[in-house]
């Protein structure tokens, strides 16, 4: 914004928590005391994404810009129950909010993957057409702006609940999966993967909507097929935005960048959801880069991270990136270089203590072309991966010897690019 362009943020944001449960208490609240100083009190309220902000029937306007967007149109939560500014206007379109709402009012269906609800929400109303609407009013308010603009479009699908609505319900027959990786398929699963396989032989119910759990077979082809025809809405949704481009002539001087914030087991091991365990059903996710300079289709095979989005992004509108950025730039890659990094760092902290963890996961794996490492905070195991003859990560090789000093390597290479990724903004003004 600071370069001279306009900013939006239309759709699934979560920059703030967007839900009204308390967070996890690691200790005795009554054994510290607050340190004011850790919030920023010229910064935005962290209420922003709170359901409660957008319960009025009067659009709730930002004052100021949110984290550089200096226009939001915000959908919060996922399916059935999205929120935000698309809440204050489905009210307005004249529906009974509470019936379409109410999952005891989902339509007919015989499937019984568990979150499989279809939902009465017809299509033109569900939050993938709103989200879609509202980029393209935005795409068509800067054919009169001379100024260049950045548009973060967010879909909150594909994500459970699984409730593509109207004719992407039925798009795809669950029979048409296959399901290569049932929990057989792996040697010697690590204690939440046990942990799971328990609860599901106990029939236990998962400890919450969003705690990862294993599926049978039949379940897994629905959510994939479900799953399938949320993706092919959004599909058509991105059509559309990109055809308001090529209406307004705005195409051929705009980057599209394509991406996702992380991936669904979908039933590899039969597991579902997403957690702590970071199969690459988790961690690969797509990424295209469409780039009027770039006039002939690429494919890169270099190692990337989400981390080297933004700083190619910044180079490529030609301003500079801030001080202690983390992440690459991809340029070269685009031209079809397969060399960019040979490891990346995978994050991962847990809002609750479940499948076995007496405390909520924190979790670190490093991934290179030939191996996954994954260490669990205060846990003797852990994963080691030989991605070259394993590339489904099915066999376990911790433990194994033979693989003792490619396990020291890599961790200490973890050490390393833990480090890397330690901040270093603000640049400091003044030797200390």
């Amino acid at each position: 914004r600071e370069g001279g362009y306009r900013t939006a943020a239309i759709g699934k944001s979560h920059l703030q928590p967007f839900t009204p449960v308390p967070a996890y208490e690691r200790v005795n609240p009554d054994t510290i005391g607050p340190i004011k100083e850790a919030r920023w009190p010229d910064g935005n309220p962290y209420d922003l994404e709170r359901p409660e902000t957008y319960e009025g029937d009067k659009r709730f306007e930002f004052t100021e810009p949110f984290y550089g967007f200096e226009h939001v149109d915000m959908v919060l939560n996922h399916g059935h129950l999205a929120g935000g500014h698309y809440l204050q206007w489905l009210r307005k379109t004249g529906v009974d909010i509470d019936f379409i709402r109410d999952r005891n009012n989902e339509l007919p269906h015989d499937y019984t993957c568990p979150q499989a609800y279809r939902t009465p929400i017809p299509e033109e109303l569900y939050h993938t057409s709103y989200i879609r609407d509202r980029a393209i009013d935005y795409l068509n308010a800067q054919q009169s702006s001379e100024a260049p603009f950045f548009a973060f479009v967010s879909f909150p699908d594909p994500h459970h609940p699984f409730n593509p609505p109207g004719k992407y319900w039925e798009l795809y027959d669950p029979d048409s999966f296959e399901v290569p990786l049932p929990f057989e398929a792996h040697q010697n699963p690590i204690p939440p993967m046990q942990k799971a396989l328990e609860l599901y032989k106990q029939g236990a119910t998962p400890a919450t909507p969003q705690t990862v759990f294993i599926a049978e077979q039949r379940q897994v082809q629905e959510a994939m097929a479900l799953t399938c025809g949320m993706i092919s809405m959004i599909d058509d949704a991105v059509g559309e935005l990109i055809q308001t481009l090529k209406n307004n002539g705005q195409y051929d001087n705009t980057v599209i960048v394509f991406t996702s914030d992380h991936g669904d087991y979908l039933g590899d091991f039969n597991l579902m959801l997403k957690g702590a365990l970071p199969f690459k059903s988790i961690t690969n996710v797509p990424f295209i880069w469409s780039d009027p300079e770039t006039q002939q289709a690429r494919q890169s095979n270099a190692l990337a991270s989400t981390l080297d989005i933004a700083p190619s992004i910044i180079t490529r509108a030609g301003l500079k990136p801030f001080w202690g950025i983390q992440g690459m730039d991809l340029s070269g890659c685009l031209q079809g270089s397969d060399e960019l990094r040979d490891a990346c760092l995978i994050e991962y902290h847990d809002g609750l203590a479940r499948l076995g963890f007496e405390e909520p996961a924190i979790v670190r794996s490093l991934m290179t072309d030939d191996f996954r490492l994954t260490l669990y905070k205060g846990q003797p195991w852990g994963e080691l991966y030989d991605l070259l003859n394993d590339p489904d990560e099915t066999y376990n090789r911790w433990e194994d010897p033979d693989f003792a000093n490619v396990k020291a390597k890599l961790i200490t290479r973890l050490a390393h690019e833990m480090m890397d990724s330690m901040d270093r903004s603000p640049r400091a003004t003044y030797m200390a």
